[in-house]
Parts: structure tokens; sequence; C-alpha cells
């Protein structure tokens, strides 16, 4: 079979993928391009005999990339998925796919225009514990699902979203389109279905505040005392406050949906809780199924039996250690 040849708009943060598929023996890696030096620096070491380019366009310029992966910031997204899609690259773009609805048809009209195959992140689908409930559901483990109920305890958002652009509206939206895209995408999925109704709403509570815009993290008379000190949490030093003032996404966050199929759904997340999991229920016509722990130990247990108290070990339970 021959190679699928790639392109990477984006080589830091989450492109950095691009180290796993160097591992494939179905891809060849042969460009890449970002705006920081130090990410293509990194690149080019790891790649010594690909294009590192600060100019995306010249990773779609290339008539030997086949496909292009976008990997960049989420207000990108737009820019960078409709040239790869009009250059006739397959496009991989990560999640979420544009910061806006415009934004989100005018890809989609890209792509019908293309006659290429185009994929979006959504790598929970991906993980242990949710194609095992997936599995049980489409089984008929626990009957037809009625309703559906997700908690996301992000005790790591500090670390991931609020020392850097994501802590700004104008850049993600929001969180619940940030970050909450993922656990939507596996309950629509597991559920089979898609939103018709919703009502959301959030509000920031714990992080911005009145630090200066440009206070970063080693320049701050607390930071040995700060909880939120980006280097504790294997980040990088030199992040911004997390506590600035111009901090204005949401850390927390609750919404209610209808889906088309019947099924009623909610969803909650918080970015400041001390442990960092999520946690899905789906409760259908014959029991309930629920996730314990998202990575390492990770447990799947199905409650199928009638009880009047609670079992907690389920009447079974699914090991899907590594998450």
């Amino acid at each position: 079979m021959d190679k699928m040849r790639l392109g990477m708009i984006g080589t830091g943060g989450r492109g950095g993928m691009y180290k796993r598929w160097m591992e494939d023996p179905r891809v060849e890696v042969v460009a890449g391009a970002d705006v920081d030096p130090a990410a293509m620096e990194a690149f080019s070491q790891d790649l010594p005999e690909a294009l590192a380019a600060e100019d995306y366009r010249r990773v779609l310029d290339r008539t030997d990339v086949d496909a292009v992966a976008v990997c960049t910031p989420d207000f990108l997204h737009h820019e960078h998925a409709v040239a790869a899609l009009e250059a006739g690259k397959h496009l991989f773009c990560e999640k979420p796919l544009a910061i806006t609805i415009e934004d989100c048809d005018d890809i989609l009209r890209a792509w019908q225009a293309s006659g290429k195959r185009m994929m979006v992140g959504f790598n929970m689908r991906y993980a242990y514990f949710c194609a095992k409930m997936k599995e049980l559901v489409d089984a008929g483990a626990i009957g037809e699902i009625k309703t559906v109920w997700t908690r996301h305890f992000v005790g790591f958002g500090g670390k991931f979203y609020y020392h850097d652009w994501h802590a700004n509206r104008k850049n993600t939206t929001g969180l619940l389109l940030q970050k909450a895209t993922h656990d939507l995408d596996v309950m629509h999925w597991i559920c089979n279905t898609h939103t018709v109704r919703t009502s959301a709403f959030g509000k920031l509570m714990y992080y911005g505040g009145d630090k200066p815009d440009d206070l970063r993290c080693p320049a701050c008379d607390i930071a040995e005392e700060c909880f939120e000190e980006r280097a504790k949490w294997g980040g990088r030093e030199d992040d911004l406050c997390a506590f600035r003032k111009e901090v204005d996404v949401e850390d927390v966050s609750m919404m209610i949906m209808q889906y088309a199929n019947g099924v009623q759904a909610a969803y909650q997340q918080c970015h400041f809780t001390p442990d960092a999991w999520r946690n899905y229920t789906f409760i259908g016509t014959e029991g309930r199924l629920e996730n314990f722990n998202d990575s390492g130990e990770c447990l799947v247990r199905v409650w199928n039996k009638r009880q009047d108290c609670y079992v907690a070990d389920g009447d079974e339970t699914f090991d899907t250690a590594g998450g």
C-alpha cells in the first residue's frame, strides 16, 4: 500500500502528534509549517528531510502532500482548513472545526466542493472506555437510551486554558466549544443522534482578576505560593498569569439538550476542580452504565438488575485500563 504523504499546519502543542505519525508505516510526514521558530526547529530536528516553513502556503503548494493536518489555534482553523481543501488536499482538522457557525459552514462547503476526505479530531471516540460504552449500548446492555448525564472535572484547567490564548473569548468563543466539544461528541456518538434544542449558561468564577495582562509566572511575587503557577503543572514557566484582567472565558458551564431521537441530555464542566476526569452516565429502559476515571485505571460499570439500594460494583464491571 502507498504511504499517505502528510503535511502539518501547526507543529507545536497539538501539532506534536506528527511524532506519532512518524512511527506509522502507512504515513510519511513530508512538510510542516509553524510561525513559532522553536516549534519549527524541533520539527526540523525530528524530520531533517521534510520541508520546514513559516508560511503554511508552502506546505499546500507541495505536490507530494496528499493530506494536511490542521493543528493551529482554533481561531485559525477556518483559514487553514479552507485553504487546504481548495488546494486539493485531504483534511484532518483538530477540534473544534471553527469558532463560529459561519466559519464551520464555509469549511463544509469547501469540503463538499473538493471531493476530498475530511476528519475532525474527536479522539475521545478512540479511548478504550468510550469504545466499550459504545459497544455495550449498541449490544443492548441497557436497552433503549432515554437520558445521558455528563460531568467533566477539568482539574488541569489552569494548565491548559488560562495561561495562553484559550483564555480570550475572541479566540475560542468559549470553553463549551473548545473543551466540551469532546464530551458532546461522545454523547451524540453513543446515542447515535444530534441535538435539536439546547439551553446553556456559564460564568467566570475563579480565574481572571486584576493582574496585569503582561504578567508572567516567573515575574510574579506570589509565584511560589500560587496554586496555578504554570511550572507546578509541568508547563512553560514563562506563561501568562491565569488571574490577569483580559481573561473572559467561562470556567464553569452547564447545558441541557433535547436530542433528535427523544433522548434528554445534560452536561456540566468545571475548570478548577482538585481532581481531573470525566464521567458519563447513560440510562436506558433496561439499565444504566457509567465510567469511573478516564485514564489509567478506568472502569465501566453496568447496572441492569433492579435494586432498592446502591451497589457500588455494579452488576457487571469492565476494565478499560489506559482510558
